[in-house]
């Protein structure tokens, strides 16, 4: 049992993964000339975890797969966590944008977004939902943004982290432009990297095994996040957020410190940053607690969040049904209420508009 104060805590879980109940969920959706082609692709992901990616206690009674089954999920972990919201962030597309027809995977998105709101967001007001968009071709992707962001419970624009080019380059930049217009930050998922047209999913190319590959998931986001900075994305588009989600935190510390020593010696490299590269990531860039470091010697974390503006830039997540889901009642038991608070709500409130 938790103590009053944790009973008291708000949750808004930033990272739920809404699943189709079969590959034929999105044919209603789709264009008819998608549909012959959606058929007969696969999914083609490069590493699978060997002990499944599911909870085995998050199967509906209804026999639908797990996380399918909008009503299942509400009383399976949104009602016993008192959860404000859950932000939907479906894996089910998560490798769309490693295909090579970039037209293909524009609309499957399209579809996947209409099947949101049509299917999902509905069920609930207390399902807000991140809408997908594929970056092969960043046009399309800003078209789709433009269609599907005014929705009132679309609150994010969900890409993966898998990439063939750091998201700090300008062909990317027209994406962050129409998020900024529709004050939708980008949440970066993992999922996919080392598929398709992907980059390897490590500096030194393809790992042999999911322990790997998962383990070095931050280096993804460290080439990310490096790139936003110094490319100037957040002079660029000042009111434009990110959300680091699946990532971890316990790199972010030594990685700024490193930037921002050599950004002192180097930033002619970089003339349009105005500040320090650690005071950009500070004031625009979120990261969620799922997977959180877990040291043996608690103090250790704690002293880790202590380096960095960890109660201000922390979202909590859950990873909801996966197999390394966090209770939201039994992760940072150690920090102060007011901090928990912040953290486990009062953040991501603010970040995605929520009333």
């Amino acid at each position: 049992m938790t103590d009053t104060k944790e009973e008291a805590l708000r949750v808004i879980d930033c990272d739920v993964h809404n699943q189709f109940h079969s590959g034929d969920d999105l044919f209603p959706y789709l264009d008819q000339t998608w549909k012959s082609q959606a058929a007969l692709r696969g999914g083609g992901l490069p590493y699978i975890t060997p002990i499944g990616n599911k909870r085995k206690d998050a199967n509906p009674p209804s026999g639908l797969p797990v996380g399918s089954d909008p009503d299942y999920m509400l009383k399976h972990l949104v009602e016993p966590y008192g959860m404000d919201y859950a932000l939907l962030c479906s894996d089910s597309i998560i490798g769309v944008s490693a295909f090579a027809d970039a037209d293909y995977a524009a609309a499957v998105c399209r579809a996947y977004n209409d099947y949101l709101i049509a299917e999902w967001l509905p069920k609930s007001p207390k399902f807000k939902g991140f809408m997908c968009i594929a970056t092969q071709d960043p046009q399309q992707a800003v078209r789709e943004i433009d269609r599907i962001g005014p929705h009132p419970d679309i609150v994010g624009v969900s890409v993966i982290g898998g990439s063939r080019a750091p998201y700090g380059q300008r062909m990317f930049h027209p994406i962050y432009e129409a998020c900024e217009r529709h004050g939708l930050p980008l949440v970066i998922h993992p999922g996919a990297e080392g598929s398709g047209i992907f980059n390897p999913p490590t500096a030194v190319g393809y790992v042999s095994n999911y322990l790997e590959w998962h383990t070095c998931l931050p280096q993804t986001y460290m080439a990310h996040l490096v790139s936003l900075v110094c490319e100037g994305v957040f002079e660029k588009y000042p009111g434009f957020k990110v959300v680091l989600s699946e990532g971890g935190v316990g790199w972010l510390p030594p990685l700024l410190w490193r930037l921002d020593k050599n950004f002192k010696a180097l930033r002619m490299s970089v003339p349009w940053l105005k500040r320090l590269p650690s005071e950009y990531v500070r004031d625009h860039i979120y990261l969620t607690t799922q997977p959180i470091e877990e040291p043996d010697d608690p103090k250790h974390l704690m002293s880790i969040f202590e380096m960095f503006d960890a109660e201000n830039m922390l979202l909590f997540s859950s990873d909801y049904p996966h197999w390394d889901f966090d209770d939201p009642f039994k992760i940072l038991t150690r920090l102060p209420i007011d901090k928990k608070r912040k953290i486990f709500s009062e953040n991501a409130r603010k970040l995605f508009k929520l009333p």
